[in-house]
């Protein structure tokens, strides 16, 4: 766990994402970074107190620290960023968002079906006005969840968010200000917390680098990394190649020489910013998940591959549970690279991925 705990505090945001070809995302991270480790550690740290990871819109969907959830009560009040259906509701059927709200409280950790089952039985509405209707009830979860008003205890096998009251979702050290609002940073001082954690985790980057981590605006980025140049908290840095000015973290680790090995999943925090991984690696990175099958370039669910300071290429790959094998589905290697030592490298990277994953062999 403490383990885990060194890349939560390094990355500082771990995406997840519902899609299971090879394994769930959030998993991934800590595999590239550690090997071969027990899942179950993550879903300890995210799921039973005191949690180590809360879930919340960070970069898209994450986990992040409990020290960092209130950091981010600019989004929660910013309902415009919400979805159509979740902004709706709350206007549209105050009444049954207050009504989730109580029953999350009485009741959590619940899913949102269970949820809907709880609220037919303790407060029975006829379906000729809007009943206890599915889609809406998961809305208002979503709009609540949202908007800070209640959290996530953690998900099930089947990816359901599972909703509970804040005071319970949240360890003692933490709880306070998620619980008060009253108690949260300032906005600015937020923005630049967020900022510094971003650096933290890129070591340099521009500010476009650094805005994306949390999806931050450019206006509040612009101001939060000035105000942390001004502190000594960032260092301007100037970088061969790139046009945009860069910041580097004081505490950043500058290595002569960055040994390792990695297959990054397509939703790495290191592969996030497409114009940085493009100005770092010369590798023109693109997620294909959401791209019709014929318009795919390299594959549905691609891994980068890191070997030494370079990206290399890329692996398609999906495990086959009912073969117990992972299957390279497709693989693009860089000009230059995929001789014989490169291969030997991915094929022990592949091996050690197919035995975490409790799979047999690797199969092209």
């Amino acid at each position: 766990m403490r383990d885990l705990q060194r890349v939560i505090d390094t990355v500082g945001i771990v995406q997840i994402d519902s899609v299971n070809v090879l394994t769930r995302s959030q998993y991934l991270p800590f595999f590239s970074r550690l090997g071969a480790y027990d899942v179950r550690l993550l879903d300890r740290a995210r799921d039973q107190a005191p949690r180590r990871v809360v879930e919340y819109w960070a970069h898209e969907a994450s986990l992040i620290p409990p020290a960092t959830w209130p950091l981010l009560n600019f989004r929660m009040r910013n309902n415009h960023a919400m979805w159509g259906g979740v902004q709706r509701v709350e206007r549209e059927h105050p009444d049954l968002v207050a009504a989730v709200l109580a029953e999350v409280a009485r009741k959590g950790p619940m899913t949102s079906r269970q949820i809907e089952a709880a609220l037919a039985h303790d407060v029975p509405r006829s379906r000729e006005d809007w009943g206890w209707n599915w889609s809406l009830v998961k809305a208002a979860l979503e709009f609540l969840f949202w908007a800070g008003q209640i959290g996530s205890a953690g998900r099930t096998p089947q990816f359901e968010r599972r909703y509970d009251a804040l005071h319970r979702v949240f360890p003692p050290a933490a709880r306070a200000a998620a619980v008060d609002p009253a108690l949260r940073a300032g906005e600015e001082t937020a923005y630049e917390r967020l900022v510094e954690i971003a650096a933290r985790a890129h070591g340099v980057g521009t500010v476009q680098c650094l805005r994306d981590y949390f999806r931050i605006g450019p206006a509040p980025a612009q101001r939060a990394v000035e105000s942390l140049v001004a502190q000594g908290v960032l260092l301007e840095a100037a970088i061969d190649g790139w046009r945009r000015p860069a910041y580097l973290h004081r505490d950043a680790r500058r290595p002569r020489r960055v040994e390792a090995r990695a297959l990054l999943s397509p939703f790495d925090s290191l592969i996030w910013t497409r114009d940085r991984v493009a100005a770092i690696w010369g590798f023109d990175y693109r997620l294909e998940i959401y791209v019709p099958a014929p318009k795919r370039v390299h594959g549905y669910y691609v891994l980068p591959f890191l070997l030494g300071e370079d990206l290399i290429g890329r692996v398609d790959l999906k495990a086959d549970r009912g073969a117990g094998a992972l299957r390279i589905q497709r693989l693009t290697w860089e000009p230059g690279r995929g001789g014989t030592q490169d291969r030997a490298e991915l094929d022990a990277e592949l091996a050690l991925m197919a035995g975490w994953l409790g799979l047999d062999r690797v199969t092209a």
